[in-house]
């Protein structure tokens, strides 16, 4: 597992209150705690939290899978989720699993609580579902993805037409539910033909922490092809409408580094002019 890659919520101001239930829930705990980032570790996995107002919405597009061992444990976080939230798919069985429900949260955040076996030590999987102009394209981002982040594969695929999908409404050849990985950090994704309200945003982001700039360079140049959009401070939207937030190390050692001068402003001024994130210039900016 990657801890180097990781799913960034965006809240309106309730982040902290969203982190003591996230911990409360899953028995994890805060590892950053200030008033506009709040970092989680929930079974060993990185969590961000961003306070950042009521630019953006979460949706689920970007949903969360949790692979539960027992049935005690899916009714443990079954009903700690729906309390103040909303049943999107009842808790009961199906045919991909004995046991399985989805909820969005009280906070907004949907999840996806499933009985079955993990894919290997990552225990919470964000699952992307391809919908509007997307739909049918999701085989195709996960070649995209894959070809783009060493450390990469595409595991197993099923389709409507081989599973038990609603085969009147989606297309057999679209993808039901698949697996992939990318840099050793797990995914999951489906293709989705029902007229939802919502499609990907900055409401749910991926963050990639890269050792350099020409893993920057890579990274962003990559995701921006073929239609893809810059954005600011290091965030992108790729071809398909996710969010991604590429960000240096670098960064985050500079505007931690407290030594009782204004450089750290420095540096974070210097990143709010960026588009992608340049070392050197925030290199520049702290040595000023």
């Amino acid at each position: 597992m990657n801890n180097d890659i990781f799913p960034c919520l965006w809240f309106n101001n309730d982040g902290k209150h969203a982190a003591d239930f996230y911990v409360e829930t899953f028995g994890g705990k805060i590892t950053v705690d200030t008033p506009m980032v709040i970092n989680l570790d929930l079974f060993g996995q990185r969590f961000m939290l961003l306070n950042g107002g009521p630019a953006f919405e979460k949706n689920a597009t970007i949903s969360f899978m949790i692979l539960c061992e027992t049935e005690e444990e899916v009714e443990k976080y079954w009903k700690s989720l729906t309390e103040g939230g909303i049943v999107l798919m009842e808790l009961g069985e199906y045919p991909w699993s004995k046991k399985y429900g989805w909820v969005r949260d009280r906070f907004g955040v949907t999840w996806q609580v499933y009985l079955g076996e993990k894919q290997g030590e990552q225990k919470i999987i964000p699952t992307l579902m391809f919908i509007h102009h997307n739909n049918g394209k999701a085989m195709e981002a996960m070649e995209f993805y894959t070809n783009i982040f060493p450390n990469s594969k595409i595991g197993s695929v099923l389709t409507y037409g081989v599973g038990v999908g609603n085969e009147t409404q989606e297309v057999p050849e679209n993808v039901q539910h698949a697996h992939f990985v990318i840099d050793n950090y797990d995914f999951f994704c489906m293709d989705n033909s029902y007229d939802h309200q919502f499609d990907f945003s900055e409401g749910i982001s991926i963050v990639v922490m890269t050792d350099n700039q020409e893993e920057t360079d890579h990274l962003w140049n990559s995701l921006t092809s073929d239609g893809g959009e810059e954005s600011q401070c290091g965030w992108l939207k790729d071809k398909y409408g996710v969010s991604w937030q590429i960000t240096p190390k670098r960064l985050l050692e500079l505007m931690n580094s407290f030594d009782g001068t204004d450089r750290s402003q420095k540096v974070f001024q210097a990143m709010m002019t960026m588009k992608k994130i340049v070392i050197a210039d925030l290199e520049k900016a702290y040595n000023s």
